[in-house]
C-alpha cells in the first residue's frame, strides 16, 4: 500500500500549475517547439496552447517566448524555467513526505495485527 499525492497550484479555485504543466513546458525545451511538445505527449496541439495561455494569464508572465530557427520555434523563460524548478522541488518533497507517511501507516496496520 502507497500513499499517493496529487500537487497542483490554484488560485481562486483555477489550476496555475501541475505535473501536466511540467511535463508540457519539459517537452516544450526539449523539441524546441509547442507542436513537437504536443505530439510528444500525444495531445492536440490547441490543448497545449490552451493550457500555455491559460497558465501564462493566471500566473501574470510568459513561459515561453518565440525562439530562433522559424515562426514556430519557442524557448521557455527564466521565469518559467525558475517555475519548474520550484514546483519540481516542492513536488519531490510532497512525494518524500508521502513514502514515510505511508511507511508509517503500513508499520501501524502490521503492529496491529500482532495484537489479534
Amino acid at each position: 500500500m502507497d500513499v499517493c499525492i496529487k500537487l497542483w497550484l490554484e488560485k481562486g479555485g483555477q489550476v496555475l500549475f501541475g505535473e501536466g504543466r511540467l511535463q508540457l513546458l519539459e517537452a516544450l525545451d526539449r523539441t524546441g517547439s509547442l507542436a513537437g511538445a504536443a505530439r510528444e505527449l500525444g495531445m492536440s496541439y490547441r490543448a497545449a496552447w490552451g493550457r500555455l495561455r491559460a497558465s501564462e494569464k493566471r500566473l501574470g508572465f510568459a513561459l515561453v517566448e518565440r525562439g530562433e530557427g522559424g515562426r514556430r520555434a519557442m524557448r521557455l523563460t527564466p521565469a518559467a524555467r525558475r517555475l519548474m524548478t520550484g514546483y519540481a522541488q516542492v513536488l519531490a518533497e510532497a512525494r518524500d513526505f508521502a513514502r514515510q507517511a505511508g511507511r508509517r501507516l503500513r508499520e501501524a496496520l502490521a503492529a496491529g495485527k500482532d495484537e489479534r
